[in-house]
This record gives structure tokens, C-alpha cells and sequence, in this order.
């Protein structure tokens, strides 16, 4: 059985498996076709990116929306009692919080400031409303934003976000039915 090291164009994470290349990456949620075999892809330029004014303010505004996004789904993990809901925004948050990071490396910031926190309900369908409504806003930021991007790798991040993101809004949009 062959081991094979995968690395996520977007993330930049690496993910070991013994079977077939995965369909998504298990940290931000990118597509299976970002994910390129390690012995391919040299990812050392992924981060070192220039950045326009308006690529520069739309990467500061993103990490600000899914840090606020990740806030959110954290305090809903800890607030619904349903446990679909536990754990869909427990994975949410996490997803989220890797977009914060992959910001992070592109703004070349030291650190996130995880502030400030987020408010949510102790209502399962309240927090799924307001899961879909920032995932609305975040999608179609995220579309101008790529529309906007002159930079490529600016642009390939947040047209993935946008793919990632659609399926979130899938996730509450089923189960608000």
C-alpha cells in the first residue's frame, strides 16, 4: 500500500493517506484538484506574494470575515445543544480559522487577533439563519474580490474560498428545510 503526502495549493498544509488522493483537503476544505502529490509541487513562492492596494485591502478584509466567521461558529459549538449542531459548527470553526490563516500568510501578519468574540443563540435555527447570511456575504465578497485580483495566487484563494464557502451555505440551507 503506497503512502503518499499531499499539499494543499491553498492552505499550504500537508495531509498523509494510504488510499486515493482525498476529495477535499481536511483543513480549509479546498478541492481535490489543489491538491498536488508533495514529491510534484514546490510550494516555497506560495507566500511570498506582492500585493496591490486593493489585493492588500480585500486579503485584510477577508481575514477579518473569517475570523468573525470562526468567533461565530465557536460560540455556536458551545451554545446549541442539537448534537449535528455541535458538531457542524465545530468544523466550521476550524475550517474557518484555517482561512484566517492562510491570510495571515499572505498579509504576512506574526499573529490573528481572535477578537472581537462573536455573538450567537442558543437556537440551533437561529445560528443556522445567521450561518447562511454570512456565508451569502462571504461568497459574494469573495467573488468580487477574485474578480478584482491582480495577483494569482490572490485571485486562485478566493475563487477556492468561494467553492468552500457555497458548500457551507449548502450545509445550513439543508438543514433549515
Amino acid at each position: 500500500m503506497a503512502v503518499t503526502v499531499w499539499v494543499c495549493k491553498i492552505c499550504g498544509e500537508a495531509y498523509i493517506t494510504t488510499t486515493d488522493k482525498p476529495a477535499r483537503c481536511p483543513f480549509c476544505g479546498a478541492y481535490e484538484k489543489y491538491l498536488i502529490d508533495s514529491k510534484d509541487y514546490d510550494d516555497t513562492g506560495d507566500w511570498d506574494v506582492e500585493l496591490n492596494e486593493t489585493d492588500k485591502a480585500n486579503a485584510e478584509k477577508a481575514i477579518g470575515v473569517e475570523i468573525s466567521n470562526a468567533l461565530f461558529y465557536k460560540c455556536s459549538a458551545k451554545k446549541v445543544k442539537e448534537i449535528d449542531g455541535i458538531k457542524l459548527f465545530k468544523i466550521l470553526a476550524k475550517v474557518e480559522s484555517e482561512h484566517a490563516a492562510v491570510w495571515k500568510k499572505i498579509l504576512k501578519l506574526d499573529k490573528i487577533k481572535w477578537e472581537p468574540a462573536e455573538n450567537c443563540e442558543i437556537d440551533y435555527k437561529a445560528d443556522l439563519k445567521d450561518s447562511h447570511a454570512r456565508e451569502e456575504r462571504a461568497i459574494k465578497f469573495y467573488g468580487e474580490a477574485a474578480a478584482a485580483a491582480e495577483n494569482p495566487r490572490v485571485k486562485e484563494i478566493f475563487q477556492a474560498f468561494v467553492e468552500v464557502e457555497t458548500d457551507h451555505l449548502k450545509l445550513s440551507e439543508e438543514r433549515l428545510k
